[in-house]
């Protein structure tokens, strides 16, 4: 076996020769000697980001409907034409032991309806004791919808949703024996949500896991400033975004998660290869410089396969996606900026005590990995390297089986929009959709929109007609009469399926009613009808998303073996990464739908009824995780390649660079679990899901797929890892993303023998 250690060089005291840095390097030099000037420039970038953020900043929004769908139509033509119907609603539920038409609780409702009524951006109220359809058969429930004038439940305060669950939850209507009142609606469900600090929780376990890993105040604070200066930066920025982009509220959230985790793992990289520049002799600014010589360019290569992925969701065609994917570039974008300017001036002020402030736990660490290609690693680590090296098959087939085992699940995914019927059952939106359910039947949590455009002189004789045929149709419940907006040219029914809206047989219902009974019934009568409603949007958004998937995955993936292969001039490398990271990201999917099923794993996380996969969700995933997996392999296989550039010697390349760097990446995946696991709490089971399936591939990823199947499988390949085509390499320019640590490295006195330290 080729020897995998060798002992520090050990420096002369004579002068040293210069460096020849590259633009990296330059850059670092002039921010370390320029330091006060670089963070008085980030500190006013902040500020007039603020400011021009707090005069010209925008709000969120965002369409979940698909482009071109008939529901998409739908619900243009309701903003259009019949704007009283395209705003958003609050829906009150009464319930009682007796029927609610009694006159004591007549009037209690009517008074109670007519406090909401006064409150902001509520423009009329339904009478319930009037509207067909709002008391159920056996009138004991009724429904009453307030209609506000804001089209997104977004836009709605939630102070105003929650005086509106203040005045429900006062009223003498839900003190009466036997009688339950509730709110129900998006805005309400937002109003509930409330904040959980996931920001906070990510920044505080990260730098407790910082503070393990250095062993040091100064060390463990240094990733921390730069993910902070730029978080708040680009928090600021997205306020300018968002006013001229339409991107979803939760894109913030995602935005948050990858700006902390990626700020911190990479300086984190990069602190630990400015200890291993200092214990080799350089002074402060020669190591900073090495460092962003070096690491630097890893942390670019790896930063641009995150926007690589990122800019991959603009193949979806959603505006919502779109929205999301650019407020994290920016994101994104203003980390690496950060990364490579403000850290070496925050070097320039604390490199020098980069040690100071230690621990009082514990033995001092020295840098477990040399540079200029000697490493020092931990026994562990060595031990560890080996292991996989003289089982590289096993390793190899049980990884590829548990990669496997944890993705089975995702094969009975069920896909849809969550509703109020998967949220806790102690809220409002809860307590709605299951009295609503229980009076009008499930299928009134769900409602079709039907929504027509009537020939000139706004006849709805077909659509009587129409609403005959519909009611006949199985898994239709209830058709309300045909409402007309004041123009006459367009009108709405109302049909309430049988079944809940996140069930299969509501889906044949509205391909059945699209391709069958509504061209049957309205074939040459000049009338044009559209099936919208949140039902008919999941399923055409679903469609959409599923043709398209395939654009996402060939050009991510294409792009970032591009980006590899010019990276490490090896077709191996880029082949083999896509593959892991596929599997990575398979078995995410895998956790995710195995905590959606509601059993005994989604209790663990807040999940307890069985909830639909929102289609956009894996996509999404995929887009982050791909970036972020391909991060650790940059992180991994550059150090790698540093060893084979200089020995030539596959074997010693791997156990090398998989020991020198496997304290790192398990650092920065446990940083990026720790961030991603903070949103784990949030109610929104949306934000829940992301955060569990971040969490779980990544853990996944730094463990079975980088410290065991990526050495394993390099191991079998041999020599290969590292053949181009000549022709290929002749037309590839040459990154040298590992660097060239060897013109930075002071005069040294011939080596000692190896010696490992304890990890």
């Amino acid at each position: 076996m080729p020897r995998a250690a060798a002992a520090l060089p050990t420096p002369t005291t004579g002068p040293q020769p210069a460096a020849r840095p590259g633009p990296l390097g330059r850059l670092a030099r002039l921010t370390f000697r320029h330091r006060r000037r670089t963070v008085l420039a980030w500190l006013l970038v902040l500020v007039l980001a603020g400011v021009l953020s707090s005069t010209l900043g925008g709000g969120f929004r965002a369409d979940y409907s698909a482009p071109g769908s008939d529901s998409r139509a739908a619900q243009q033509l309701l903003e259009a034409r019949f704007p009283a119907r395209s705003g958003t609603t609050v829906d009150l539920v009464v319930a009682g032991k007796g029927p609610v038409t009694a006159p004591a609780v007549r009037g209690e409702v009517r008074a109670l309806l007519a406090q909401l009524g006064d409150q902001p951006h509520v423009v009329s109220v339904d009478d319930p004791y009037t509207t067909p359809g709002s008391l159920s058969p056996d009138a004991r429930t009724l429904l009453a919808t307030l209609h506000l004038d804001l089209a997104n439940p977004v836009d709605v305060p939630v102070q105003e949703s929650r005086r509106m669950l203040d005045l429900a939850r006062s009223s003498p209507l839900a003190d009466r024996p036997g009688v339950t009142v509730a709110l129900g609606g998006d805005s309400v469900a937002q109003a509930e949500q409330g904040a959980i600090g996931s920001e906070g929780i990510g920044i505080t376990a990260a730098a407790l896991i910082l503070l393990l890993t250095f062993g040091s105040v100064v060390a463990a604070g240094l990733p921390i400033l730069v993910a902070i200066a730029g978080l708040a930066v680009s928090a600021l920025l997205t306020g300018l975004l968002v006013a001229v982009v339409d991107a979803p509220d939760w894109s913030t959230s995602l935005a948050t998660m990858m700006g902390i985790g990626i700020g911190i793992d990479y300086a984190l990289l990069m602190v630990t290869r400015f200890r291993e520049w200092r214990a080799v002799g350089l002074d402060p600014e020669q190591a900073t410089v090495a460092t962003l010589d070096t690491a630097g360019r890893s942390v670019l290569v790896a930063g641009s396969t995150v926007l690589v992925s990122m800019f991959g969701l603009f193949a979806m065609g959603l505006s919502f996606m779109r929205g999301a994917a650019l407020v994290t570039i920016l994101a994104v974008f203003v980390v690496l900026a950060a990364s490579v300017t403000l850290f070496p001036a925050l070097l320039g002020f604390l490199g020098a005590h980069v040690d100071r402030l230690r621990l009082p736990v514990g033995r001092r660490r020295e840098a477990h990995v040399a540079v200029g290609g000697h490493i020092e690693a931990g026994r562990s680590w060595l031990a560890w390297s080996r292991l996989v090296q003289r089982h590289r098959i096993v390793a190899t087939l049980g990884g590829v089986a548990l990669l496997l085992a944890l993705a089975s699940p995702f094969l009975g995914v069920r896909f849809g929009f969550p509703d109020a019927g998967n949220n806790r059952v102690d809220t409002s939106t809860r307590q709605a959709y299951d009295l609503l359910s229980d009076g009008f039947g499930p299928g009134s949590n769900g409602p079709l929109l039907l929504v027509a455009q009537l020939p000139p002189g706004g006849s709805t004789s077909t659509l009587t007609t129409l609403r005959a045929r519909i009611a006949d149709v199985p898994g239709v419940a209830a058709v309300s009469e045909p409402q007309v907006n004041p123009a006459g040219d367009t009108a709405v029914l109302t049909v309430v399926p049988t079944t809940g809206p996140q069930d299969g047989r509501t889906e044949t219902l509205v391909h059945r009613l699209r391709d069958t009974t509504i061209p049957a019934g309205t074939r040459g009568t000049g009338t044009t009808v559209h099936v919208g409603g949140v039902p008919a949007t999941a399923i055409d958004t679903t469609v959409n998303i599923a043709r398209r998937i395939p654009l996402l995955i060939g050009g991510v993936v294409l792009l970032s073996m591009l980006l590899l292969l010019v990276a490490f001039r090896s077709l191996a490398v880029a082949l083999k990464a896509a593959a892991m990271n596929l599997l990575s990201v398979a078995a995410a999917y895998g956790v995710v739908a195995l905590v959606l099923d509601g059993g005994w794993a989604g209790r663990l996380v807040g999940i307890d009824t069985a909830s639909p996969l929102p289609a956009f969700v894996p996509v999404l995933m995929f887009a982050v995780l791909f970036g972020l997996s391909m991060d650790y392999e940059v992180f991994l296989v550059s150090r790698m390649r540093e060893v084979w550039t200089r020995t030539g010697d596959n074997g010693r390349a791997i156990v090398d660079g998989l020991a020198g760097t496997g304290r790192v990446i398990t650092a920065a995946a446990a940083i990026m679990v720790a961030v991603f696991a903070a949103f784990v709490p949030s109610p929104d089971i949306v934000l829940k899901v992301i955060g569990i399936g971040m969490a779980s591939a990544i853990l996944i990823d730094a463990t079975v797929v980088r410290m065991l199947l990526v050495p394993a499988v390099m191991h079998l390949l041999g020599r290969a890892n590292w053949w181009m085509p000549a022709w290929l390499g002749r037309r590839l320019p040459q990154l040298h993303v590992e660097g060239r640590p060897e013109v930075h490295l002071p005069a040294q006195r011939s080596p000692e023998p190896a010696q490992a330290r304890t990890g």
